[in-house]
């Protein structure tokens, strides 16, 4: 039976003209209600003022699913969209952006009647919500996340001999030790080239409790020290990497061939006959080294009782796919195979470890001490015994100078959030050991978790390492993707993804933004480009007239693990922004290619926005929490609004969650990719719709740090909505003690160093972020940062106007913040803006050095001459 709708449309201020279009029913009539102007068929012409027009549709399918009426509404820069089914007296569609509101036919009420009962409510949507609720705080975002616990990875940096350790997640105590080639499981002759890994016990057992904390020597570095509670007895586990024969430095570092490193990593995109070519390299890098890595657990038993307590020990023994045959010799404290190669190294006290499982009485105040050396390939017996001859001492307190030596190699950021501090330098030496190569030189991989490097994933820790000042790592990690590119410019290595090439000419023009290297810019200028050339003919090939509408002048193809050959506005905006940095780069060293490139990226640029503005005009309008109404987006030029919504129909559920494709490789990336600017309609459109559907507490869905609603936060001033995201996503993500990520709620890949990249990449723009000429300090720091008592110091930082050292301190109780800035690079910034709130949002009664917006409790000091001081009293 046919199903007939009417429906009313009535604006504020009308638009000059337009049409109605329905799509799947059936345009039955429409009339001009109130309001000066006509309507004839489907289209009307209306003169300025109210107006109301009233539709009636035919064969209207309004039940639950995909394929439902819609109505669109063509407008021009008003046109919006709705599902005949959303349309309800009680719940009447109001789009404040469009100045429009939608009812049922023998609703009466005018616009202005109509609004004014929803405003009477006085709702809030989600973002005035969080704008009206306390500042967000770690400890709030860490009572209303998940608290997850990740393995600690444990490495040299460079090497892809890599040790990861843990409590054994089953029982709750330690623990285990799975050495890896990054994300591969090695296999040994003696487990028929099967994986294995190593566990080992302390204490007397699984019981109806388990008490065991870690964290990171200093807060930071990668030496994990852990304790595990007992009755009586108190474990303290050390952990750390280190060399088989001497201690680790600076200057023994290796590192691992590129080459060899690469078909180790998860994603990889080496066919059979390149492995094979490579295969001797690989043998060499895995299996032949003169000095393995090793990795040494300490484990100290405390008797914190009055009385003797038993201390309980399990040696290594082997666990996997192949429980291959090994015993204990307890003349040398040694796990070894039937081979007689050694897997584990066991001291007692410093002596031989007698037997595989020991209990030992220990007195009150009195501490045993329990060493395990595994080496990450098995040793002959005489290695072993010369490892077992090493001395804890030197080797760990050369392990802090190593790292503690690789921090002073970087810029210095220091905040008065002891948390965030470290998370700060960890993540920084976090992605450090997944950087793999060969030292000095040579390319580096910036993996990625135990996953290969990847255009977009890399990204923000390769910006990272050049925010820290670590610029020779930067372009090492960039030359990865140089060397790996193809004969035809196409840039590709993780698991047939597609959005490679842009994001990787994004990077690259971010390191000639800090570096200015204008002879590492002419060097690369072919090989960038070919990947331009690519990327301009791969959109020439989709300049065809039926994609008028549906993605004309786009790129189509597979952003992320979906199987999605669409045109994608990540996939586009991340291009089109390669395109341009790679212009600007070029300025300097072949000004011909740089202009024929920014016309090119300009026009990309006008097609990208072209399709965005069509795509958002035929996406249904969606309700928001304040009672008003927003236009959707899709992730793709071809679907009707968020895939979510099924509006077209399709099986979308993915990495769990049914907005992944609309919240993590959607349209967000518009804003970052420099095509939608942050204050613009769309833009606000863009946001209010993605944090209504695809986010809880401001944080994103399934995997968030793909979720690029933080830089439309910060870009737009918008401190709170920030730091919402920005604790709750890292809170939830991260394990709190050892700050290490990982890839989904649901866990997935480890060590995810592409989070924790964007994590330190958040840190940094809240710290500090460039927008066009302008320097800005302290953007969306938190106002408990400017307590009294706090300081907040940057010191060599990297920036696109050269070295930024900067310091704020706070002197509140006697009415006092400072802050004093230097930039005095030839490129300084023409302008600098420090935001230095109160942290109890008092207002100033003088400002010092530069011109106070109380609105955004920022000064402004224009122009900046290189140095400057602010001085706010209150």
């Amino acid at each position: 039976m046919a199903t007939t709708c009417r429906v009313a449309v009535a604006w504020s201020n009308a638009p000059a003209a337009g049409s109605v279009e329905i799509v799947n029913g059936v345009f039955g009539a429409m009339r001009l209600a109130s309001g000066a102007g006509s309507a004839r068929g489907n289209c009307f012409e209306l003169r300025p003022g109210p107006a109301r027009i009233e539709v009636s549709v035919t064969d209207a399918r309004l039940g639950h699913g995909a394929h439902a009426t819609m109505v669109r509404v063509e407008a021009g820069a008003r046109s919006f969209a709705f599902l005949l089914r959303d349309v309800r007296r009680g719940t009447p569609i109001f789009v404040p952006a469009h100045g429009v509101v939608v009812t049922e036919a023998g609703d009466r009420r005018s616009f202005v009647q109509i609004v004014r009962s929803i405003r009477a409510k006085k709702r809030l949507s989600s973002l005035a919500a969080i704008e009206a609720a306390p500042e967000e705080t770690f400890d709030d975002a860490c009572r209303n996340t998940r608290d997850e616990r990740c393995p600690t990875w444990l490495g040299l940096s460079r090497d892809m001999r890599i040790f990861e350790v843990g409590v054994q997640p089953q029982f709750g105590y330690w623990g285990y030790v799975q050495p890896r080639y990054h994300s591969v499981r090695p296999g040994v002759p003696e487990t028929g080239g099967k994986p294995y890994s190593l566990a080992f016990e302390i204490g007397p057992g699984i019981s109806c409790r388990s008490r065991v904390t870690r964290r990171l020597e200093d807060g930071c570095l990668p030496i994990l020290h852990s304790m595990q509670v007992e009755e009586g007895i108190t474990y303290h586990v050390t952990a750390f990497a280190t060399l088989e024969t001497k201690p680790l430095s600076l200057k023994k570092l290796r590192g691992s061939d590129w080459k060899a490193c690469y078909p180790n990593t998860g994603g990889n995109m080496l066919s059979k006959d390149e492995i094979r070519e490579i295969a001797p390299l690989i043998e060499a890098e895995m299996r032949g080294r003169e000095e393995e890595t090793v990795c040494w657990i300490r484990i100290e038993a405390a008797n914190t009782a009055a009385a003797p307590h038993y201390a309980w020990f399990k040696a290594m023994h082997v666990q996997g796919e192949a429980r291959a045959a090994a015993r204990h010799d307890g003349a040398g404290g040694f796990t070894v195979f039937d081979s007689g190669r050694v897997a584990a190294v066991h001291l007692l006290n410093g002596a031989a470890a007698p037997q595989a499982e020991m209990a030992v009485l220990v007195q009150p105040g009195e501490t045993v001490v329990y060493d395990i050396l595994v080496p990450h390939q098995p040793l002959p017996r005489d290695r072993a015994v010369k490892l077992a001859a090493q001395k804890f001492k030197a080797h760990h307190a050369a392990c802090r100078r190593f790292w503690k030596a690789k921090l002073a190699s970087a810029a210095r950021v220091s905040v008065p959030e002891q948390g965030i501090d470290e998370r700060v330098k960890a993540g920084l030496l976090h992605c450090d050991i997944a950087a793999l190569g060969r030292e000095p030189d040579g390319p580096v991989l910036a993996t990625i978790g135990w996953y290969s490097p990847i255009g977009s994933e890399s990204a923000p820790i390769i910006q990272f390492f050049d925010s820290m000042g670590w610029h020779a790592l930067a372009r090492r990690a960039l030359d990865f993707f140089l060397e790996r590119q193809r004969a035809d410019g196409f840039i590709q290595n993780f698991g047939g993804y597609q959005l490679e090439t842009g994001p990787a000419l994004w990077s690259i023009g971010e390191h000639f933004r800090y570096t200015r290297d204008t002879a590492w810019a002419a060097r690369i200028k072919p090989k960038v480009l070919k990947a331009c050339d690519y990327l301009l003919a791969w959109r020439e090939r989709n300049k065809r007239d039926e994609l008028r509408g549906r993605g004309y002048g786009l790129l189509d193809g597979k952003v992320a693990d979906p199987e999605d050959f669409f045109h994608s506005f990540m996939l586009n905006g991340l291009s089109y922004l390669g395109v341009q940095r790679a212009a600007e780069m070029l300025e300097s060293v072949d000004p011909a290619e740089s202009r024929r490139l920014a016309a090119e990226a300009a026009a990309f640029r006008e097609d990208i926005r072209t399709a965005f503005h069509e795509a958002i005009a035929r996406s249904p309008v969606i309700p928001l929490d304040d009672g008003t109404w927003t236009p959707s987006v899709p992730p793709w030029a071809e679907y009707p609004g968020p895939v979510a919504l099924y509006a077209g129909g399709g099986d979308w559920f993915t990495h769990g969650a049914f907005g992944g494709r609309d919240s993590l490789i959607g349209s967000l990336y518009l804003v970052i990719g420099e095509v939608l600017e942050p204050d613009e309609p769309a833009t606000d459109a863009l946001l209010k719709s993605h944090q209504q559907l695809f986010t809880v507490r401001n944080a994103g869905l399934s995997q968030p740090y793909y979720c690029r609603h933080d830089h439309v936060h910060l870009l737009r001033g918008e401190v709170k909505p920030f730091l919402k995201t920005y604790y709750n996503q890292m809170t939830a993500l991260q394990d709190r003690e050892t700050y290490t990520f990982w890839e989904h709620y649901y866990h997935v890949s480890q060590h995810k160093t592409h989070e924790e990249g964007w994590f330190l990449m958040q840190t940094r723009w809240m710290l500090y972020l460039e927008q066009g000429g302008a320097l800005h300090l302290l953007k969306a720091v938190p106002r408990r940062w400017l307590e009294d008592g706090r300081r907040i110091e940057l010191r060599n930082v990297a920036t696109y106007f050269g070295p930024l050292s900067f310091t704020a301190t706070s002197r509140v109780k006697r009415g006092v913040i400072e802050a004093e800035v230097i930039c005095a690079s030839c490129r300084r910034p023409r302008e600098v803006v420090i935001r230095l709130p109160h942290p109890d949002g008092r207002r100033p009664v003088r400002v010092e050095g530069g011109e106070y917006d109380a609105e955004m409790e920022t000064v402004r000091i224009a122009p900046f001459t290189g140095k400057a001081g602010v001085r706010i009293r209150f």
